[in-house]
């Protein structure tokens, strides 16, 4: 082993229409993923112990739950039929993530959700952190992603990977470990105001105009893209966590916002005290 884990934390997502073509079935953007794999690797050196990486599910596990609606839960011997297929696609998207994260001079570990969260209505009830925590000790890069997990009431769910970061964000503190910043990484430069221009900051002051604005996902997409991911971002906010969601197609963009760099993009401030869940002011 190589010391305790870090207590301090980073959480970098590769989206799926980053690394997949969602408009085109079971299809890598390989030079996309080639890149990042180096570009993680040399963040994963300057920052020892403190990342823990996730990707989504794309034009993979996207389509096979679209296709089994397993999104809305499973019953009898064709949902759960459904539901594997589902997770066979999201690992086979997984194992070249992986791939290309070896080939670029990482060392990942790969934790499937479905292997440590249960959820219950869709929503994370239980989650075990030694996993995780041990690779991060022994000097592991943790990579998970979106899955379908077991669910108390709907027999499955899709735990996308920003429910994971959420879910693995409010356990962690509680064993001392904090998460500092979460950078997510699309195709487009951060979230588009109604004129489709680059809103620089999501504050108290302007949650409403980025809630008006954002949309769904292009191509196949059970979870609920920008949209989804912005909604997290706020959650996590609430926790003292800032986010920047920037442009994954430009190098060097990542090591940038991993330093605390200013970016290109959209940061999602972190203050508790001012960015409330929607409805409530």
């Amino acid at each position: 082993m190589t010391g305790r884990p870090a207590r301090t934390l980073q959480l970098v997502k590769l989206g799926g229409s980053l690394i997949t073509d969602k408009r085109r079935p079971e299809t890598v953007r390989a030079d996309h993923l080639e890149r990042l794999g180096r570009e993680l690797a040399a963040a994963a050196a300057a920052h020892p112990g403190g990342l823990i990486v996730g990707h989504g599910a794309g034009s993979f596990g996207h389509v096979a739950a679209a296709e089994g609606a397993v999104h809305e839960g499973v019953s009898g011997p064709e949902g759960v039929a459904a539901a594997s297929r589902t997770q066979d696609a999201a690992g086979r998207l997984h194992r070249r993530v992986v791939a290309a994260l070896l080939e670029g001079g990482c060392s990942p570990f790969s934790l499937a959700p479905g292997s440590f969260l249960v959820s219950a209505g869709a929503r994370p009830f239980r989650v075990e952190l030694a996993p995780l925590l041990q690779a991060l000790e022994g000097g592991f890069l943790p990579v998970v992603f979106g899955d379908v997990v077991q669910d108390r009431t709907r027999g499955v769910a899709i735990a996308s990977t920003e429910t994971v970061f959420r879910a693995l964000v409010t356990r962690l503190r509680r064993h001392g470990v904090a998460v500092t910043r979460a950078v997510w990484l699309g195709e487009t430069d951060g979230v588009w105001d109604e004129d489709g221009a680059t809103l620089p900051l999501v504050d108290a002051t302007a949650v409403a105009r980025a809630r008006r604005a954002v949309g769904g996902a292009d191509g196949a997409d059970v979870t609920g893209g920008m949209r989804h991911r912005l909604e997290t971002a706020l959650a996590l906010a609430r926790l003292g966590v800032e986010s920047w969601i920037v442009d994954g197609r430009a190098p060097g963009l990542l090591g940038r916002a991993l330093a605390g760099e200013t970016v290109p993009g959209t940061r999602v401030a972190a203050d508790p005290s001012s960015i409330h869940p929607a409805g409530r002011r």
